[in-house]
């Protein structure tokens, strides 16, 4: 069962600080953890026709049923949703004791919580919730989810640069970004707790990286289009420097890398989640990749192969990674990945 503490405990748990290390050989103590199960609530795809194995649990037609009076029986399968944004439910288990974390919460308001409801997850056991970055994305249904959970205060993990005013901006087009709103986390019953530094949550055994150092030489971040509001104009903003991701520590096996967009580099992600924590090894590599498209497509070939390097187990490339990717990770790494979509549940154990 889920860790049903107060909302004062969620908070200390969550919020409690840790100095980010000196330097490579002074790393942040992750403790190892027996199980890490990652349930993708939205994805960009749902695929009712995958098959899982030991490790992966797949989500067919089905869940849910919904009204159909065409059909004799007066109903039919209800799907998962679909939608260009992440969400995923992780839970971490030491000895008998699990903790659930939401990372992401997808495009739309009702998104997450329609899927786990079909996916029959209640989402009364969340002890926090952490934001990969501030993009619209992976924000959307922050506000189904404070619908659903009611009164109380509920962690939030986020970057300071999270509230960041963003556009796309082309001469042919704009598209301005919805931009967070601190007041309106708060006033939806969320303590949000502002880190531009690495944060250990859960006892210790939940890593958010804070900012990720850029130290590829491939991995350049956002196109010219992409730029952010510096209060008297705008200016190019290739870093998105409020990105973070999750890491964990899978006794006997290696860390476990969850990402939003990677915007700083899946790469860089991975290499700085080691130095952090003095653990050499990737165990899984989770979520977006961010190489879709003609500004990022050019170093698809350049992730994939220091990535190999790695030889990690699993490879579960969502979301933003895009189709040229997935398919040239598929070729590459045939052992390792495995395809996102809504519903799917990795479940990682430890040696």
């Amino acid at each position: 069962m889920c860790d049903t503490t107060n909302a004062s405990t969620r908070e200390a748990e969550l919020s409690a600080p840790r100095p980010v290390p000196g330097s490579a050989v002074d790393p942040i103590t992750l403790q190892p953890v027996d199980e890490v199960r990652v349930t993708v609530l939205m994805d960009n795809t749902f695929d009712a026709l995958l098959v899982g194995d030991e490790h992966t649990t797949r989500t067919g037609f089905g869940p849910a049923t919904t009204p159909a009076r065409q059909f004799e029986s007066g109903h039919t399968a209800a799907g998962l949703l679909a939608e260009h944004g992440f969400s995923a439910l992780v839970t971490v288990r030491r000895d008998d004791r699990e903790t659930m974390l939401l990372f992401d919460a997808g495009l739309s308001p009702s998104g997450l919580v329609t899927n786990a409801d079909r996916l029959g997850i209640g989402l009364g056991g969340l002890q926090g919730v952490v934001l990969s970055h501030g993009h619209f994305d992976h924000a959307g249904g922050i506000s189904g989810l404070a619908s659903r959970l009611g009164a109380g205060r509920m962690p939030m993990i986020v970057h300071p640069h999270a509230w960041t005013r963003r556009r796309l901006h082309t001469p042919q087009s704009t598209f301005d970004m919805p931009t967070l709103s601190k007041k309106a986390l708060n006033a939806e019953g969320f303590e949000v707790i502002e880190r531009n530094r690495p944060s250990l949550l859960v006892d210790g055994s939940v890593l958010i990286t804070g900012e990720v150092d850029r130290t590829t030489d491939f991995e350049h971040g956002m196109p010219a289009a992409h730029q952010a509001w510096r209060g008297d104009h705008w200016e190019h903003d290739p870093q998105v420097i409020d990105d973070q991701a999750l890491v964990v520590h899978l006794k006997g096996r290696g860390l476990v890398v969850l990402t939003g967009c990677g915007h700083a580099g899946v790469i860089n992600i991975v290499r700085h989640a080691q130095r952090l924590t003095g653990v050499a090894s990737l165990h899984a590599l989770l979520g977006g990749f961010h190489l879709s498209g003609p500004a990022f497509e050019p170093i698809i070939a350049s992730t994939i192969a220091a990535l190999t390097e790695f030889t990690p187990y699993l490879v579960a490339p969502g979301h933003c990674t895009g189709w040229r990717a997935q398919h040239a990770l598929a070729a590459a790494m045939p052992d390792s990945w495995a395809a996102s979509s809504s519903g799917t549940t990795h479940r990682l154990t430890s040696a």
